[in-house]
């Protein structure tokens, strides 16, 4: 994420740099378009597919009172309501950019690494907590932690409640729209290829788990790696404005790993053994399920292949830091002994200066002779 640089001169319409400066206000009309197509009846049909919740039931419980409660279940239409909230992404991210992230920067006088890094902290921390804070209110709402055996039992979960279903288009929605994000932001070429890895990992976690009806289990795994990840943007953006207070980092090194456990742990138990002995086994693409062998390796393959490629990375980045740490150390061990060594010399030439300066000219003389 460059700097980005406010001049008076205004650029040619339409040109990449207008599009730049001025993306959040065009995608603002964008989305002002979509919100004044509900005040007419022609359009409200088709406004409505881009601003609610679609495919809605009403299922009602026969208990003491008779209550209606809605679900709803996932369908093509929900790329028109990603789509649109994927606008507000990016509206949300201009506005966190130029009224708080701009103005730490320009108090803190960061370096142009540094303010790259910082930019991406300080948005991902903002979306992790965010949603971090939903995604738990969530598993106790849906009591999924007191109950684990709910992540597998009555599979095809193909209802939702509205807040879960919104829940996993707002994330489909924040990470689509971190890719124009990379033209908007003016992200470096070499930093281009990582960032498109993990936007790409993210997008098929949590689309397969959607669209497989594995919402109960993404939830879980999407909360816990949300903590992790919080904790480490977090822990960066303290050590920006303080490089001695390296403490978050120890934390994180040890949750990250301890993440990545119980998310193969979850897994396992969820699609190895909970779905592998469930009695509605067989694929039905009209009823949801697709409790079958295939998929089931398939989505165990794919979660540990890209926890063994995060625990690659880790320790990786673990190694690179303590390379640095020791060089570090060497080079202080190095310049300790020169100085001691220059503190003497310099210790030398004053006593000899004073050892010899009560003597007169000719003393001198004679003794350097």
């Amino acid at each position: 994420m460059a700097i980005r640089k406010k001049t008076n001169k205004n650029p040619p319409m339409l040109s990449h740099e207008f599009v730049i400066q001025n993306h959040a206000d065009i995608v603002s009309c964008l989305a002002m378009v979509f919100l004044l197509g509900l005040m007419f009846e022609v359009t409200s049909k088709f406004a409505v597919l881009f601003i609610t919740v679609q495919y809605n039931v009403t299922i009602t419980t026969n208990e003491l009172e008779e209550t209606t409660v809605n679900h709803f279940h996932h369908g093509i239409k929900d790329l028109a309501t990603t789509f649109f909230y994927m606008l507000v992404a990016i509206i949300m991210h201009a506005i966190i950019q130029e009224y708080v992230l701009d103005k730490i920067n320009r108090k803190k006088h960061f370096s142009k690494t540094k303010h790259s890094k910082f930019n991406e902290s300080g948005q991902l921390s903002t979306f992790y907590l965010f949603s971090f804070g939903w995604g738990a209110s969530l598993l106790l709402s849906e009591n999924l932690l007191s109950n684990p055996v709910s992540l597998w039992e009555g599979y095809p979960h193909t209802l939702m409640p509205f807040q879960l279903k919104f829940f996993f288009v707002c994330q489909l929605a924040y990470w689509l729209h971190a890719l124009p994000e990379l033209y908007f932001q003016k992200t470096k070429k070499e930093d281009i290829p990582r960032q498109l890895v993990y936007i790409f990992l993210y997008l098929v976690h949590i689309a397969g788990a959607y669209i497989l009806n594995l919402n109960r289990l993404g939830l879980v795994l999407l909360v816990l790696h949300y903590f992790v990840e919080l904790l480490f943007h977090v822990s960066r953006l303290i050590y920006f404005s303080n490089e001695s207070r390296q403490a978050g980092f120890t934390i994180w090194a040890v949750l990250f790993v301890l993440g990545r456990l119980l998310t193969l742990s979850l897994s396992v138990l969820t699609v190895g053994f909970g779905l592998a002995t469930s009695e509605n086994q067989g694929f039905d693409l009209a009823a949801g399920n697709f409790n079958v062998i295939f998929v089931r390796i398939t989505v165990l393959a794919t979660i540990c292949i890209t926890q063994a490629f995060m625990m690659w990375k880790f320790i990786n980045f673990q190694l690179r830091r303590w390379r640095e740490h020791a060089q570090a150390q060497t080079l202080k061990k190095k310049q300790a002994p020169s100085k001691s060594k220059s503190k003497k010399d310099k210790a030398n030439g004053v006593n000899g200066v004073n050892a010899h300066a009560g003597d007169s000219p000719k003393a001198r003389k004679e003794k350097s002779s």
